[in-house]
């Protein structure tokens, strides 16, 4: 099973693995973490509010979590819309990190996010494995 790794759990919440971002061949996107000596950068991560907020760079963890602003409006906006259309939610990813911190968090996001044909990861903004195309796990 491909496995998430800390690197891809943005700033906001988001489990980059299982964006189709990440996911998908053509115009690779490495996760909002990574995308440092890389060539090629997603439009959507190089203008994202919350990545390039200067409040983060003051936190220890580096999740929103640790804001004197948290939860910011950006964010509220951002997990309202992933609640809706995706069934995720980045206050709820929040809040599990600063409780049980980002290992456990990666452990439950594997097994939730597994597919049951090929043990790839279900994308986020497809519902289903892009890997194997298995729409069961929906």
């Amino acid at each position: 099973m491909k496995r998430t790794e800390k690197s891809l759990i943005a700033a906001c919440g988001m489990n980059c693995s299982l964006c189709l971002g990440y996911q998908r061949e053509k115009n690779h996107c490495n996760g909002c973490r990574n995308e440092k000596n890389i060539k090629y950068k997603t439009k959507g991560s190089a203008n994202c509010v919350i990545k390039n907020c200067k409040l983060l760079k003051d936190t220890k963890s580096g999740f929103c979590y640790e804001c004197s602003k948290y939860p910011c409006t950006r964010l509220k906006q951002l997990d309202k819309r992933y609640r809706t259309k995706y069934g995720m939610s980045m206050l709820e990813n929040q809040e599990y990190i600063k409780e049980n911190g980002i290992k456990e968090f990666i452990k439950k996001e594997d097994i939730k996010w597994k597919c049951n044909t090929c043990n790839g990861l279900i994308c986020v903004h497809r519902g289903y494995c892009l890997n194997c195309k298995n729409k069961e796990n929906e």
